[in-house]
């Protein structure tokens, strides 16, 4: 009988797969979370297997906005917040909200993948920005709005992951940030702030959110669990303007299904009031600052001169930018016939260019495997014309 598969997750015998931004299965706080459950069934009993509250269940609320305004020295109104199934879905319901089909929504280039699927899926205009090693590009954004402006268009949002990225693990600069808000208010556009590695720093605190810089409205910024306890969980939260966020909480879909995921936020709240939640984020850190720093020397030791690459301060994943002419995807089959595999760069750009450029994760491996996936794309890179040593 063939079993249907359980996990997104797929391993290719004999490949250390640096494609997949996945933590590693030993770093989940299975028995922490195993205790919350029974702490949260203890507490709330059927309640917590009830349709519940559709902005999500009180106690995760109000830890949420305490340790929020805690760290981040503003904390959102109990109105401005409400828990989302992640990333993906709080976005998915921010333009149902937002948008209709072929509105213009600007994305942050190189950018995640997975968001611009999202995007596509409700039809936009997606128009790219231009980013460098400190982050979105202020003097290209302002160009392309007014580009926009005098074809009589009017961007609706702006999506980025300004934290510790999503490929190239860099963060907008602090100048940047306090520019960037201004702008957005001045021109009337909303700041899509996908903050999801905001927690996962390495080598001091993240910088300031754009949502704590702005003036309330300027921006709806979406955080969540999946890195910091685990994606299965499908739990993350959305802090917004009360209009905005009151216009979800009162639609129709969480007005049929109650708070998303209702039972799981419950036990995430147990968890939290226990103190596992710290915990467990040093002990992430701990491991995969050890795996940044493994896989960043190994790739400088073995890969050519012409090779860039970047430490990141926080997040998943190590980007290189190659010599140039040098073509990431022309590179993925003999890495993979050496052993390891990255996602070439042209992914991440809405435009198909980056083509010399790739990501690798850092999370999935112990430091070992980081190493040896590093010496393996190293001897690939032997093989191709004008990437030499």
């Amino acid at each position: 009988m063939t079993t249907a598969p359980v996990l997104q997750l797929n391993i290719r015998p004999n490949i250390i797969e640096l494609t997949w931004g996945h933590p590693d299965p030993a770093l989940l706080p299975v028995a922490a979370l195993r205790r919350a459950g029974l702490a949260a069934l203890d507490q709330y009993g059927s309640d917590a297997m009830q349709y519940g509250h559709p902005a999500g269940p009180g106690p995760l609320l109000e830890w949420l906005a305490e340790r929020i305004g805690r760290q981040e020295g503003r904390a959102p109104a109990l109105d401005e917040l409400m828990t989302t199934g992640g990333i993906s879905l709080g976005l998915d319901q921010l333009l149902s909200r937002l948008a209709v089909p072929g509105d213009t929504i600007l994305v942050e280039s190189p950018t995640y993948h997975l968001a611009v699927r999202i995007l596509r899926d409700h039809r936009l205009n997606l128009v790219p920005v231009p980013s460098d090693l400190d982050g979105l590009r202020l003097d290209a954004l302002g160009q392309i709005l007014a580009r926009l402006r005098a074809e009589g268009t009017h961007p609706r949002a702006l999506y980025l992951v300004p934290t510790f990225n999503n490929p190239t693990g860099r963060s907008l600069a602090d100048d940047r940030r306090l520019a960037l808000v201004d702008l957005a208010e001045a021109e009337g556009l909303l700041i899509i702030e996908d903050d999801v590695y905001r927690e996962l720093y390495y080598d001091g605190p993240a910088p300031a959110s754009l949502w704590s810089l702005a003036a309330p409205g300027v921006v709806a910024r979406l955080g969540s669990f999946s890195k910091t306890l685990g994606p299965g969980l499908r739990l993350g939260w959305m802090t917004g303007s009360a209009e905005l966020v009151q216009g979800i909480v009162d639609g129709g879909l969480l007005d049929s299904g109650g708070g998303t995921n209702h039972y799981t936020a419950l036990v995430v709240a147990a968890l939290c009031a226990a103190g596992d939640y710290d915990a467990n984020l040093v002990r992430l850190r701990d491991n995969y600052r050890a795996r940044r720093d493994t896989l960043v020397a190994a790739l400088r030791q073995y890969l050519p001169s012409g090779c860039q690459v970047q430490a990141p301060g926080g997040g998943f994943f190590v980007w290189v930018d190659l010599p140039a002419g040098v073509d990431s995807q022309a590179l993925l089959p003999p890495a993979e016939a050496a052993g390891m595999s990255f996602i070439p760069g042209s992914k991440f750009h809405l435009d198909g260019s980056g083509h010399s450029s790739l990501r690798m994760a850092l999370t999935l491996y112990p430091p070992q495997a980081l190493a040896e996936a590093a010496r393996r794309l190293g001897a690939a890179l032997d093989s191709v014309p004008g990437a030499a040593h």
